[in-house]
């Protein structure tokens, strides 16, 4: 081997294990031996690269167990086997509860003892070299995909697989595999943002397109929805389908997942824009026009999202057309969160509860502003990994579980996703044109073509007007939009952060999840 793994093996017997002791050395483990717990003690002392310990539950002195305590009190990580002569259950039990790592039954087989080790030391490595050979097999077929003229479907199908392959790659130590998926990614955000620009117009107009923001209750929600139970319809703002698959093993203790689906957001893929689309049923030029007093510019310094509750509402007595007990309830803070939990069981009253919970929201723009934030979520694996000791930990994963023991249907969403971005292009415009870094809305717009998807009809696209001269451009992947002046500045301060409102797989393309108790 080329990294000799190196073995303690404690045993008052060890003269009958020479058998055992030569198949080992001949495959190249090195092994110390030693007769007793406080010779073990003492060599796990003195020997710091030790990676293994054997150990005989039945010693004289210093027994296995007590052996095995005192190592894990000062040695936390260190992986440990127990031998013993008997399978008595409440030994087995003790064993185990003291966090052994495997045990072995004498006379020990040297195959077994291979096996074990295969399995607690190389087994990182092992899983490793097969998740990264499995990927490159797969890597030219995905390749292949990207370049092959998908439809949306399809498009879903790419991202999925490059997400799972991610977070497969998460788990092991393939740099160079994780910096190959990160360049095919770029490539498909890439094509799929050509894909976009090049539909998104008929998908406007016609019935061909992916179902889309304005029309996913209608379509996903409203003819699942069951008189004898209550529906939840829980919106967490941003959430990316990686984030999904991160904290969907712990939704899955409790609830079962009746259908994985998604939905396009509309553009721009910002909260104003997607999730007032969600909640109304109406593209955005049909909220302004037929409710002028719901509606609020980008300019105007009024709160972009406070009709949601009257958008839905008027939109269940259009599209459902029967009395329906709602209620719309929205989490942006630890009090709120608190009174969530606190009224649970009063939502399960309700036809169907809306709930708009705003923390990975903030976490990203929090990210944005806290240098410790950006260390601990530097990337797309920290992220993810944020995301879910959150979840965990959260106030609304505990007001799920007060209601797990109540036959409900749960729909998980988002609004739309977010992008890391790195690629700064400037912008040019009047003092009305709008703040947020991956779309811009006014007048005389001056950007880099190459960079936007710019519309200038937005009406054609479903987008109200502000004047008639008003242009949309939306960014493409990667790249965030910056004024000239102080731009060094801003380049700086918002490289490598997360942001929406453009065109990018992370952004547009949303997990719908349908969910019943177990």
């Amino acid at each position: 081997m080329s990294d000799q793994i190196k073995i303690l093996w404690a045993d008052d017997e060890i003269d009958l294990l020479k058998p055992q002791l030569f198949f080992l050395e001949k495959k190249g483990y090195a092994v110390t031996t030693v007769t007793n717990g406080h010779d073990a003690l003492d060599a796990l002392d003195e020997n710091n690269d030790i990676d293994v310990v054997f150990l005989d539950e039945s010693m004289p002195g210093l027994t296995g167990l007590e052996t095995l305590s005192r190592i894990k009190e000062k040695y936390t990580q260190m992986p440990i086997v127990m031998i013993t002569k008997n399978e008595a259950e409440n030994l087995m039990e003790e064993a185990i509860g003291s966090q052994i790592d495997d045990y072995l039954i004498k006379p020990v087989n040297p195959n077994q003892i291979l096996l074990t080790l295969k399995k607690l030391i190389d087994n990182k490595r092992l899983v490793s070299e097969k998740t990264a050979s499995d990927y490159q097999q797969e890597f030219r077929q995905i390749g292949m995909d990207i370049n092959s003229n998908l439809s949306f479907e399809e498009w879903v199908g790419i991202y999925r697989k490059i997400i799972n392959w991610e977070i497969k790659l998460d788990q092991s130590d393939t740099p160079q595999m994780k910096d190959i998926l990160n360049m095919q990614k770029q490539e498909a955000n890439s094509e799929f943002s050509k894909f976009v620009m090049k539909r998104y117009e008929d998908w406007m107009t016609n019935e061909d397109g992916p179902i889309m923001s304005h029309n996913l209750m209608k379509e996903k929600v409203f003819p699942q929805m069951d008189d004898s139970k209550p529906t939840i319809f829980l919106l967490l703002d941003n959430l990316r389908y990686d984030q999904w698959k991160i904290i969907e093993p712990i939704l899955m203790e409790n609830f079962r997942v009746e259908e994985e689906d998604y939905f396009y957001s509309i553009l721009p893929t910002s909260t104003q824009y997607s999730r007032n689309a969600i909640f109304s049923g109406m593209l955005p030029n049909d909220i302004y026009k037929h409710h002028k007093d719901l509606w609020v510019f980008d300019h105007e310094k009024e709160g972009k999202n406070n009709h949601e509750g009257e958008l839905f509402e008027k939109q269940v007595k259009r599209i459902v057309r029967k009395e329906l007990k709602t209620q719309y309830v929205k989490v942006t803070n630890a009090h709120k969160a608190k009174q969530f939990s606190d009224n649970i069981h009063n939502y399960l009253n309700n036809d169907i509860t809306v709930v708009v919970y705003n923390f990975i929201d903030m976490m990203s723009h929090a990210r944005t502003e806290m240098e410790v934030l950006k260390e601990l979520a530097g990337d797309e694996k920290a992220y993810r990994s944020l995301t879910r000791s959150w979840f965990l930990n959260s106030p609304l994963w505990l007001s799920l579980e007060k209601i797990v023991d109540k036959d409900i249907q749960l729909f998980v969403t988002t609004d739309h996703g977010t992008i890391r971005v790195n690629q700064p292009s400037k912008v040019v415009g009047d003092k009305d044109t709008t703040t947020n870094l991956r779309y811009k809305t006014g007048r005389s717009l001056k950007f880099n073509n190459k960079d936007v998807l710019a519309i200038n009809d937005p009406e054609k696209v479903g987008l109200p007007k502000v004047n008639l001269s008003s242009t949309y451009i939306f960014a493409k992947p990667d790249v965030y939009f910056l004024y000239p002046n102080n731009y060094n500045y801003y380049n700086n301060f918002y490289r490598d952060t997360f942001q929406h409102g453009g065109i990018s797989l992370e952004e547009v393309i949303c997990p719908f999840v349908r969910l019943s108790s177990k």
